[in-house]
């Protein structure tokens, strides 16, 4: 197993940790938050009942796979905690997530729990948000929304698939803008701005869940834990 993937497991198995008896789960989307899922799936096997509400299709196909149980928002509106991944994390505990264009269902999900819990290695750590930031737009929207993030100083682009032709759709059936600002002054104004424009579904910017989010950062042989932000 390579280093990353290690620490990887290391963080995702730590957060499993906190999943006790009885608790509504959401479980994220990514590699990371994989091992925390097997790990609960072992917890399972052990005796404990937990519900786990997926982020996507693809934590939902992972989820069944491992013999967690489901359930969804419409049954649950408020759980106990999400475990999910991001794609930086900056100190003040503000994400940019998306990288697998779940970033809407997620942050749903991330609303709706009593603690976000976040995974990830060293490499997601940065001292200020520069990553691109995913858009979820409606299809009939594209071109205005490009627009507007043009118009806003940044350089938007339309991801397309891997193994299909055109471009990603999302769970939801829309498509996604991979929007490049730089480094990001005021990430909490710029996620207002994008979510703000018509079209948009949500962007890939997390920045009013810091109160209830802490962050574990997998090592090769341990953890450490980023606390809540006061």
């Amino acid at each position: 197993m390579q280093p990353a993937d290690t620490a990887k497991r290391e963080a995702g198995y730590r957060a499993a940790e906190m999943v006790t008896d009885g608790m509504v789960v959401g479980l994220g989307t990514g590699s990371t938050v994989l091992y925390a899922m097997e790990k609960i799936s072992e917890k399972i096997s052990g005796g404990i009942k937990i519900t786990g509400v997926p982020t996507s299709y693809q934590a939902a196909i992972r989820a069944r796979a491992l013999n967690i149980p489901l359930s969804s928002l419409d049954d649950y509106p408020v759980i106990d905690l999400c475990i999910d991944g991001a794609d930086q994390v900056d100190p003040a505990l503000r994400l940019i997530k998306g990288r697998g264009a779940a970033q809407t269902r997620e942050k749903c999900v991330a609303a709706a729990a009593g603690t976000v819990v976040i995974v990830v290695d060293e490499s997601k750590i940065t001292g200020k948000l520069d990553a691109v930031v995913p858009v979820e737009v409606i299809p009939f929207a594209v071109m205005p929304v490009m627009n507007e993030i043009r118009n806003a100083g940044g350089m938007p682009h339309l991801r397309e698939g891997v193994k299909k032709d055109g471009p990603v759709i999302t769970d939801n059936g829309n498509f996604i803008l991979d929007a490049a600002f730089g480094p990001i002054a005021d990430p909490g104004f710029l996620e207002t701005f994008l979510n703000c424009i018509p079209g948009v579904v949500t962007c890939g910017l997390f920045c009013g869940f810091t109160a209830k989010t802490m962050v574990i950062v997998g090592g090769e042989r341990e953890c450490r834990v980023l606390p809540r932000h006061r």
